[in-house]
């Protein structure tokens, strides 16, 4: 059968667009459809111009160092406006960036919503078809409201960066990274912070001792953290949104923002009709290829809901390509993935957590709480941490966990050691760079605890 494409790759965002390049650069001949922006969640709606916020964000506490060092700031509020300018335009430039290369690598594009007819056609909804050897799903994941009454007034994470203004209050409701990371940007901005969590402590799924460090940085930056507590209804009111919360004290913000969820994109993609299994959350379930229940089809990336993180979709993407296109077939690697959360502090981590850890086998922690340098000759009462969880069997270094400013850049270098299976003993003898916060994962020689 002569089919008009090898592949054809719905989702441009960043597992879609890196398999299109890659594919194509095989001599296979490759088409693409986006129907929003190029350059998905993280480039649009997430990472990067979440970071930017987190940047902008932090010049608050700065200043207020710069101040304890002996510089004279003189610093007006934060322009909105002018920030989300600045912004846009970058994403705006970010989105050329991924056209372009989609466009050099010979991908050929279309901007409109695609859909499957059968398991070797994509149907655009400008109602022209294709037929392709292969299809990849790359659709991503999108932000879900809670089933209460109310909900559709609220904000959710795609929103936030298209506000016309600032909020002078907010309530936060969730307790994921998102929800957190957002509340730590929205404080450091200036807007009054609430934050609702209905479990007992937020980051659930995180290590135990890291989680509890940030919940009490949080508060002690001044965000408003309310656990066991989730919001019943809202309803508008005269200068915002009245909140009825489960523990019955009502009260008014001037907006709603929900992070109590993802889900993938999978409506109205033909998928069910073909056989394409789906799981409970809506994801596509696929084999260690990337491979779907139709051989011709595969998925990657927040779609499969597998672990949703920017730089794994691109590795599933590279695996496909390995897989489908070279001849080689590469099984996802989704052992010991680092990464940050961008609260303030970040945390950093890679591996189990201690909880997780002692569930499997006996282990050693060797732990450190303390008050960096920097922020300690300023007055600040904050303090970081820095973990390792270790096999009393193997010795291997199971978990590191770190609360700190940096942490996400530290722990890029320590999940290479960690992956590479060192040691506790292989950490102890790298020689200490001082004065550091870093420098505390390689001076630890006492288990402050064993189980």
């Amino acid at each position: 059968m002569t089919f008009d494409y090898d592949l054809f790759v719905i989702g441009g965002g960043s597992g879609g667009v890196r398999a299109a390049r890659v594919a194509a650069a095989t001599g296979a001949t490759v088409a693409l459809a986006e129907e929003s922006r190029y350059g998905g969640t993280c480039v649009i709606r997430g990472c990067v111009p979440k970071k930017l916020m987190v940047f902008a964000s932090e010049f608050s506490v700065e200043m207020q160092t710069a101040q304890a060092y002996g510089w004279t700031v003189h610093a007006g509020g934060f322009d909105w406006p002018a920030f989300r300018g600045k912004l846009h335009a970058e994403l705006d430039r970010l989105e050329g960036v991924y056209r372009k290369l989609l466009k050099d690598s010979g991908v050929e594009t279309f901007d409109v919503r695609a859909r499957l007819s059968d398991a070797h056609t994509v149907t655009l909804s400008t109602g022209e078809s294709y037929t392709a050897k292969h299809i990849l799903i790359a659709t991503g994941g999108t932000p879900i409201r809670p089933d209460i009454p109310g909900a559709e007034r609220g904000i959710v994470s795609d929103d936030i960066f298209n506000l016309d203004t600032l909020p002078r209050t907010i309530l936060v409701v969730g307790g994921g990274y998102i929800a957190c990371e957002f509340a730590c940007i929205l404080n450091g901005l200036g807007v009054a912070v609430t934050q609702y969590y209905r479990g007992a402590q937020i980051l659930r799924g995180f290590d135990d001792e890291a989680r509890g460090l940030v919940s009490e940085d949080m508060i002690s930056n001044g965000i408003d953290v309310k656990l066991g507590t989730n919001v019943q209804s809202m309803t508008p009111g005269d200068s915002g949104y009245i909140v009825t919360p489960t523990n019955g004290d009502e009260k008014c913000f001037d907006q709603v923002f929900f992070a109590t969820g993802r889900r993938p994109q999978t409506e109205d993609l033909g998928l069910e009709d073909l056989g394409v299994g789906l799981g409970r959350n809506g994801q596509i379930e696929v084999n260690e290829y990337s491979q779907t229940a139709v051989p011709s089809i595969y998925a990657i990336g927040d779609v499969t809901d597998r672990v949703n993180l920017t730089p794994v979709a691109i590795r599933e993407g590279m695996a496909f390509v390995e897989t489908v296109f070279k001849g080689n077939p590469t099984p996802v690697d989704h052992d010991l993935i680092p990464t940050a959360i961008f609260t303030q502090p970040e945390i950093g981590t890679v591996g189990l957590s201690e909880e997780a850890a002692r569930d499997i086998e006996p282990v050693e922690i060797y732990c450190t709480a303390f008050k960096p340098m920097k922020s300690a000759f300023a007055g600040d009462t904050g303090r970081v941490m820095m973990k390792l969880v270790v096999s009393q069997a193997t010795r291997r270094v199971l978990g590191c966990h770190i609360v700190a400013p940096g942490a996400g850049e530290m722990i890029q270098m320590a999940g290479i050691a960690i992956k590479m299976g060192a040691t506790k003993e292989d950490f102890d003898r790298v020689c200490a760079v001082h004065p550091t916060m870093s420098e505390e994962l390689v001076t630890m020689k006492t288990p402050v605890r064993a189980g």
